[in-house]
């Protein structure tokens, strides 16, 4: 058994037990939380809007994690098999934490990389299984995988990118996973963040082709085309829906997040606000009608840092 103290409340249970988020005061989320410590590079954010509480995953030791307003780190998910913990999507419906799980050393040319699923239960951090993707991306033997971002759709289906294989894969309620759609091969480093639209559609980054965003059909993915995008999405990133219904674009290399709006079900993009920041950030998380970014300091061992954009 493992004891913690967050904030105001003490937790006890396994240590893969979460503790809804407070802060001193009692009152709302700061704009601004520095983390207690750095090196654990955070490189994809949720919120927990059950819990009320900022999960974060970790390229460096794979751990999720959970941040409090006062920046206090707590383990949520410790599991060995979790490497490099990339893009993570709460799905509270389902009482599902979902996880794209890498090992970020193949971009240092190590090894063959690594492309699986982890489900977690949302309200525990208990296992509830771990798929193996790159079984299923084909490429030959020397091919090398990077499993990047997650979303879900209406029926529990999960997709995520691979940026090394071009892929989406598809994981469906049994957690069987297939590709669901194969780019042509990109320059550069390939897909990166992706989001579901209730009306039937995913939204993905190719970050290898200068500000591309992707609408892909669920029913009919080689009907896949560009979004014609009033300004291209240059570093985009990170993607997250915000409660009025833009798109908004965490750039990793501009400083700034970017919000489109869509008057014809995403086949284009109006650029209707920017938010610019200090340092590089990689995605967001919706917070009521708020967004959060993620400052998740690669290069450094300065603490991270989740700020709110005024889009």
């Amino acid at each position: 058994m493992t004891t913690r103290l967050i904030m105001t409340g003490l937790c006890l249970g396994f240590v893969l037990a979460g503790c809804a988020m407070t802060d001193g005061s009692g009152g709302g989320i700061p704009d601004r939380i520095v983390v207690e410590r750095g090196g654990f590079i955070p490189e994809g954010i949720e919120f927990d809007r059950t819990s009320r509480r900022f999960l974060t995953g970790s390229l460096a030791d794979g751990t999720i994690y959970e941040i409090a307003s006062d920046g206090t780190l707590a383990p949520f998910v410790l599991d060995d098999e979790l490497v490099s913990s990339v893009g993570i999507e709460v799905d509270e419906s389902r009482n599902r934490l979902l996880v794209a799980n890498s090992d970020r050393s193949v971009f240092g040319g190590d090894g063959p990389g690594l492309a699986s699923l982890g489900v977690y239960r949302l309200s525990t951090g208990a296992r509830i299984a771990m798929v193996d993707l790159g079984a299923v991306a084909g490429g030959g033997a020397d091919s090398i995988v990077f499993a990047n971002d997650v979303a879900v759709d209406g029926d529990g289906n999960v997709y995520l990118t691979d940026t090394r294989m071009n892929i989406i894969y598809r994981v469906d309620s049994d957690y069987d996973a297939s590709v669901f759609y194969r780019f042509e091969p990109m320059t550069g480093l390939g897909l990166n963040g992706i989001v579901h639209h209730e009306e039937g559609f995913l939204i993905v980054v190719a970050a290898g082709t200068q500000g591309l965003l992707y609408r892909v059909p669920i029913d009919n993915s080689d009907a896949a085309q560009p979004i014609d995008l009033s300004q291209p999405a240059i570093g985009a990133d990170g993607l997250v829906w915000s409660a009025d219904g833009r798109l908004v674009v965490v750039s990793n290399s501009t400083s700034s997040a970017t919000a489109y709006a869509s008057d014809d079900g995403w086949y284009s993009a109006e650029l209707i606000g920017t938010a610019g920041f200090e340092g590089q950030a990689t995605t967001g998380a919706a917070v009521d009608d708020d967004v959060y970014v993620v400052l998740p300091h690669f290069n450094d061992d300065e603490p991270p840092v989740v700020l709110r954009v005024d889009l």
